[in-house]
């Protein structure tokens, strides 16, 4: 059982699955904002074109309330949705060590000081032997 367990965590928490379900859940949102324009600004600027109503200032003002509030609900699921994302990369990363530094592959020479491979015995731009820094051929 602890195996199928790490193994859902491992699905559920990789990166392709974590952000198909942010775009869903972003997409959801986002489709509030669409359903909100339509309702409070295409149908009553379509409907008073034609005739078919007539708005007061009160019924622009709640319109646009209500647009704004959509707009609004939008923007606050994706600033959750970034905080939880946030939070959970870095609870997945506390366990992770850093890289360790890789070695050197490269030192300077000490007579010409330019940069030479490190299993070097002689420098290639000043043939210096780099056993002995006391020679300088």
């Amino acid at each position: 059982m602890k195996k199928f367990f790490n193994e859902f965590k491992s699905f559920a928490l990789r990166g392709n699955v974590m952000d198909m379900a942010i775009g869903v859940l972003i997409g959801a949102a986002f489709s509030g904002i669409i359903t909100s324009l339509t309702e409070n600004f295409i149908n009553p600027v379509i409907s008073a074109i034609t005739g078919a109503a007539q708005y007061t200032v009160a019924d622009i003002a709640k319109f646009a309330s209500n647009f704004g509030s959509s707009v609004l609900n939008f923007f606050i699921t994706a600033l959750i949705l970034f905080f939880m994302l946030k939070g959970m990369n870095k609870l997945l990363n506390i366990r992770k060590k850093p890289a360790a530094p890789a070695a050197p592959t490269t030192k300077k020479c000490p007579f010409c000081q330019s940069e030479i491979p490190i299993a070097a015995t002689r420098c290639p731009h000043c043939t210096s032997m780099l056993g002995d820094e006391t020679v300088h051929n």
